[in-house]
């Protein structure tokens, strides 16, 4: 074997020995990226997952502060006001002068209805309302009662079929419409106010709607607002998309079912 042999023989070994370090090479970059896609993903849902527990846990937190309140309101605040509510009643059978009486009747009716309305709120605070109550029907009770303040025309309409579980989609759902709707009535000087359930394929759209002037999204205290919403939405794995001009502002929420 000849010396330029050897030399083709040698240049050719070195060839595919550098080709299969270059194959190694790549090889080793190529799974250095698929793990490191892989950790990435996996300390994603780490992190998701710990976010919905955080969430349950803070709506946890809030619920039995929320009793707590309740039973206070109807344990205490409650007792002490029927109380007031009785001296009232004794002191207008006691005295005879008329004009006092009437201050004194006036006293008491505000202090029966403020009597009422603690009752009520105790009740909400108390019971399980979002948890025993479906969706639409909760949606649809907060547009009542909007309606009934006569400020504006609020329509409901409800296409979604789909039951929707869990204490925390309905809750954020229905604060977002709450805030929605009462922002509207308070800013956007509107007529109308239109709120839809609906179900897109794998997914449940809650849109809010109304005919005000609008406002500016870039604005800061806009912004917050906004962001709240967002953060909100995303911890119930949903998606939010506002858009606000001259003719109105609509707010669209996305949740997978």
């Amino acid at each position: 074997m000849g010396e330029r042999t050897i030399i083709i023989i040698s240049l050719i070994i070195f060839n595919v020995v550098f080709l299969i370090f270059i194959a190694g090479i790549v090889g080793f970059i190529r799974q250095y990226r698929l793990k490191k896609k892989s950790h990435l993903s996996e300390i994603q849902g780490i992190d998701e997952t710990h976010k919905k527990e955080l969430l349950e846990t803070e709506i946890e937190i809030q619920t039995e502060t929320m009793k707590h309140i309740g039973r206070e309101i109807h344990d205490n605040i409650g007792q002490k006001l029927t109380l007031a509510s009785l001296y009232t009643q004794q002191l207008a059978f006691e005295n005879k002068a008329p004009q006092i009486n009437s201050s004194i009747i006036n006293i008491g009716t505000i202090i029966n209805e403020s009597l009422t309305e603690l009752r009520q709120l105790s009740k909400s605070l108390t019971d399980n309302t979002i948890e025993q109550t479906s969706l639409n029907v909760l949606i649809e009770n907060e547009c009542k009662r909007v309606r009934d303040l006569k400020h504006c025309e609020v329509e409901f309409n409800n296409q979604l079929k789909t039951k929707v579980h869990g204490y925390s989609v309905k809750s954020i759902l229905l604060r977002i419409t709450q805030e929605f709707l009462q922002n509207s009535i308070k800013h956007a000087n509107c007529k109308k106010i239109e709120v839809s359930l609906m179900r897109n394929d794998s997914h449940m759209t809650l849109q809010l709607q109304d005919d005000g002037h609008g406002f500016d999204l870039q604005s800061p205290s806009t912004g917050i607002g906004l962001k709240n919403i967002d953060k909100r939405t995303q911890l119930i794995g949903g998606t939010t998309t506002m858009k606000s001009d001259s003719s109105g502002t609509i707010l669209t929420i996305q949740i997978p079912l």
